[in-house]
């Protein structure tokens, strides 16, 4: 039988059978419309046979709609009770054997996945959004793109080229794995309990060819970091502590990758970011 989805009612059922009461420290925020999550799933191009990673699942509203698009996910799950229930509800709703996987864990902790996700699509929690993206593409290079429901003005920061008055270390970063764009808007209305913010999908495609190391990102994440850190300073003050220990050190490096002492961390693009990193090191 087809796969069917989640209606509002039986979700607040879902969360009552399993005492489950949507938390801020958890940043739950539970999608009760079924058009929304088929809204994700188109702007994340799922085809059949996709392998797909889901963060934070929760009662399993969206990972339906990915189902239903007749590929297979990887749902990766912190909150035990929901992590134990989410197979059982995707059994009920016709989803076939092998089609879904569980994995109980904490997604900032996960350093293997099975079957390879090349698509990642999530509803991410506000709290831990940008750590957790960052985390999987740093982790599982096989995600080539995805699409990811963020609060708004994260998803704005994810997307921003430089010169945007948002531009910023998450901005560079992101950048560093592929390129970034805004997919769409969603209501308030769509979720249970209702958020006091705002929300956007964000998607993603990652570069064909990888920019550098993990030695390079690491170095080039730092700077990153010493620049955003002191936004308004100079580079040559900003990144006098991470380049030679003074402005003059840093202004030499600088020059050296070709990238002007006075400008700002937010003038500067990700390929800016790496040839400072390379010239110091």
């Amino acid at each position: 039988m087809p796969v069917s989805l989640l209606g509002a009612a039986e979700i607040r059922a879902l969360a009552s059978e399993l005492d489950v009461t949507p938390t801020k420290k958890l940043g739950q925020n539970f999608v009760v419309d079924a058009n929304t999550v088929r809204k994700i799933v188109h702007a994340a191009e799922v085809q059949p046979g996709d392998r797909v990673v889901e963060i934070g699942p929760g009662l399993g509203s969206l990972t339906l709609a990915i189902l239903e698009a007749e590929a297979t996910v990887t749902a990766v799950e912190i909150d035990h009770r929901l992590a134990e229930r989410l197979a059982r509800t995707a059994a009920a709703h016709g989803v076939p054997d092998g089609a879904l996987t569980v994995i109980d864990a904490d997604a900032l902790r996960v350093t293997e996945l099975p079957g390879d996700p090349t698509v990642l699509v999530a509803n991410l929690p506000y709290n831990v959004s940008v750590p957790v993206l960052l985390h999987f593409l740093e982790t599982f290079p096989a995600l080539d793109r995805g699409v990811v429901m963020v609060q708004a003005e994260v998803g704005e920061r994810l997307a921003a080229p430089p010169g945007s008055k948002v531009y910023g270390a998450p901005s560079v970063k992101a950048a560093w794995y592929g390129r970034w764009r805004l997919a769409g808007t969603v209501s308030r209305q769509v979720f249970w309990p209702v958020p006091n913010v705002d929300s956007v999908l964000v998607g993603f495609h990652r570069d064909p060819d990888p920019r550098g190391t993990e030695d390079e990102r690491r170095r080039t994440f730092a700077i990153v970091d010493a620049a955003f850190q002191q936004r308004r300073k100079m580079l040559r003050q900003a990144l006098s502590s991470v380049l030679g220990g003074s402005s003059a050190a840093a202004s030499e490096i600088l020059e050296r990758a070709g990238v002007a002492p006075t400008a700002r961390g937010e003038e500067l693009s990700v390929d800016d970011f790496a040839r400072i990193a390379a010239a110091a090191a």
